[in-house]
């Protein structure tokens, strides 16, 4: 790649074995793994690989229980901190994980666990770093999220626009082009939608992939810590960019139908978001004429990996064996083909996917100056991105904003300093 105890428990129990029976469900016991994911599409997939292990373990029973992913991080963060009855697989990012690592609330992997992850012939050395923590393996790779831009063809060819953005003044060109409005002049489709609401981290992230896209980054590595990066010419640009598409050019609005339910629905004209929007449109939108595109600079990636803890030793060896089991090629192709997240396992031939859904071309096909970033797996890293997000929030929709430079830097100079006061409280502010 380029430059990378809940009451009333909702769950599908795949039963590889006669269990005990209650109420309909197959009891949790000390032979039984639970798997705890934040991505609810992912459920069949998670089934799939229980089932591919009846052979080799007949007794064990596979309880899957996904969830949205907030809510996910919430049960997780109470869980590991109260303690686990039953071996749990955990499905997180590696910036997330770090946390529970640095407090020894996720154990290490065993050591043929660590071998297959730093198989290189398994996966590269990007995906082996966030996998561990200090040299240490904790994690299995598993998949990735990573951006690119999806644009509507139909909208597009209304617009006379040919094909997709190259730079970041084309989007905001191209964003003015592609607004439908209403008689009032009040937009009805938006022509490029932004990340506005909803989760605060997911805003920051989000911010951070166009702030990319100018040469920014949110946080930069200096001497043996982290310290913001954003108060700066590329941050002001990033910014001005929302401010204007919300509060001047009126682009997009933060009412405004937004992400991948609103492409599907042609509410908006383009926005950036990762692959699993592929596998979703096939099933929600199929008739949906888009295409995928290359985002100016590079991407975010953030991989996923799982992680195993509690219950007893011979659950937790099954938790393992199944976490090696999730990266045999066929449930990888799989879970491309049917869900579009990106597989990190190298050495798997995607092609039979890949050729038959070209969208895919702009997260596979990458120029070898393609720069990727992920979220540094340091402790505060949540606490960063929300806090932030909520100045950001304000921000975009403040009218008194637009064409105020110095108003915007000052926004951005005071949040860097907060975002520097957390890193400084945790002891890893860099000089």
């Amino acid at each position: 790649m380029g430059k990378l105890n809940f009451i009333g428990r909702m769950s599908t129990i795949v039963c590889l074995s006669a269990g005990i029976t209650v109420g309909g469900h197959v009891a949790a016991n000390a032979e039984d793994i639970v798997i705890w994911g934040g991505f609810p599409e992912l459920q069949g997939y998670y089934e799939r690989v229980a089932e591919s292990m009846k052979s080799t373990h007949p007794d064990l029973n596979v309880i899957v229980e996904p969830i949205g992913l907030r809510d996910h991080e919430k049960r997780v963060a109470l869980a590991l901190s109260s303690g686990l009855d039953e071996t749990t697989v955990f499905e997180l990012i590696g910036s997330t994980a770090n946390r529970y690592i640095v407090n020894d609330l996720l154990p290490s992997a065993p050591a043929n666990v660590a071998g297959f992850v730093n198989n290189a012939a398994n996966f590269e050395p990007f995906f082996q770093e966030v996998a561990a923590v200090d040299g240490k393996v904790y994690g299995v790779p598993i998949f990735r999220g990573q951006g690119a831009l999806f644009y509507n063809t139909d909208m597009f060819a209304a617009a006379g626009l040919d094909g997709p953005p190259k730079t970041m003044a084309e989007y905001t060109e191209y964003a003015k082009k592609l607004t439908q409005r209403d008689a009032s002049g009040n937009p009805t489709v938006s022509g490029w939608s932004l990340r506005l609401s909803g989760g605060g981290g997911g805003i920051a992230e989000k911010f951070w992939i166009n702030l990319h896209q100018f040469g920014g980054s949110l946080l930069e590595k200096a001497g043996d810590g982290y310290k913001a990066s954003y108060a700066n010419d590329a941050g002001l640009a990033a910014l001005r960019q929302y401010v204007e598409a919300v509060s001047g050019d009126k682009t997009v609005t933060v009412e405004m139908p937004a992400d991948a339910a609103a492409f599907q629905r042609e509410q908006t004209a383009m926005f950036i978001r990762e692959s699993w929007v592929i596998g979703d449109t096939a099933k929600k939108a199929p008739n949906l004429n888009y295409k995928t595109a290359l985002l100016p600079r590079g991407s975010i990636a953030l991989p996923v990996n799982l992680y195993v803890a509690g219950g007893s030793e011979k659950a937790q060896k099954a938790a393992w064996e199944f976490a090696i089991e999730a990266n045999k090629p066929e449930h990888l192709i799989w879970m491309l083909d049917n869900v579009g997240w990106l597989p990190n396992r190298s050495g798997v031939d995607y092609s039979s996917v890949t050729t038959a859904k070209p969208q895919f071309s702009a997260f596979v096909d990458l120029p070898d100056d393609y720069v990727f970033f992920t979220l540094p797996s340091i402790e505060p890293i949540n606490e960063i991105l929300t806090r932030f997000a909520a100045k950001l929030t304000e921000a975009y929709a403040d009218s008194s904003l637009v064409g105020n430079d110095a108003a915007m830097m000052a926004v951005l100079e005071e949040s860097a300093a907060e975002t520097n006061k957390i890193l400084d409280r945790a002891g890893i502010l860099g000089k």
